[in-house]
């Protein structure tokens, strides 16, 4: 019998206000990006590792907004002078010409009182910024951290991860997958995307007995 092939494709990732989780992982967070009046300055980061929420939430704060959302890898001098508040996303990735550009935005966003919102995987200090007043400017900023999952959180975004892409677990799976995983965001991601693998495949129901599987054969390859 043949194989059914797969493929990745893109899953429709929801988005809004209300498709976001809050726990105490997250809440403090949530409740500044939420809350713009309350940033000194008009300025803030939120810090977080990868799946933990940071792009979800800098929609939620464009959409609050009116926000523009400017990926940092292509930051240019003719990105400037906006007019209206501005996500910068995954500052980390800013190019050592883009640093000049960063430092003009930060200084305009700060003269005209516009909100301004980075998004980075770790805090200022460790961001490898050579322009020093770039850098220093960013390390006053006022930092929020998006922490490890609780048992809740991760319960949720595995819920949430299995509905953008379009797929109705059993009931009892993402509690049972929170129990077997890792309590990352990463490791959430990661099963999720080998169960859809393994029911596209073999053509089966999305439950705990694939979980199973999957999870027996995940630890095979380590």
């Amino acid at each position: 019998m043949a194989t059914q092939l797969t493929f990745e494709l893109p899953a429709g990732v929801a988005l809004t206000a209300g498709d976001f989780f809050v726990s105490e992982a997250n809440a403090t967070a949530y409740v500044l990006v939420t809350h713009v009046n309350s940033w000194p300055e008009r300025k803030l980061v939120l810090t977080g590792p990868e799946g933990s929420g940071k792009s979800h939430l800098a929609r939620v704060f464009a959409t609050n907004e009116n926000a523009m959302i400017i990926p940092a890898a292509t930051l240019t001098g003719e990105m400037t002078r906006p007019k209206r508040p501005v996500v910068i996303e995954d500052i980390e990735q800013l190019s050592k010409s883009g640093e000049t550009a960063m430092f003009h935005l930060h200084n305009h966003m700060r003269e005209v009182g516009l909100p301004l919102l980075i998004t980075a995987r770790s805090a200022p200090s460790r961001w490898n910024i050579a322009l020093p007043d770039l850098a220093s400017r960013m390390q006053a900023a006022t930092p929020t951290v998006i922490g490890n999952p609780d048992d809740d959180l991760l319960t949720a975004i595995i819920m949430k991860l299995f509905a953008d892409r379009q797929i109705m677990p059993s009931p009892k799976l993402p509690s049972y997958l929170t129990m077997r995983i890792e309590r990352s965001y990463r490791a959430a991601a990661e099963i999720v995307a080998a169960m859809d693998a393994a029911a596209l495949t073999n053509k089966r129901d999305v439950n705990e007995k694939l979980a199973g599987q999957v999870l027996a054969q995940v630890e095979a390859e380590v």
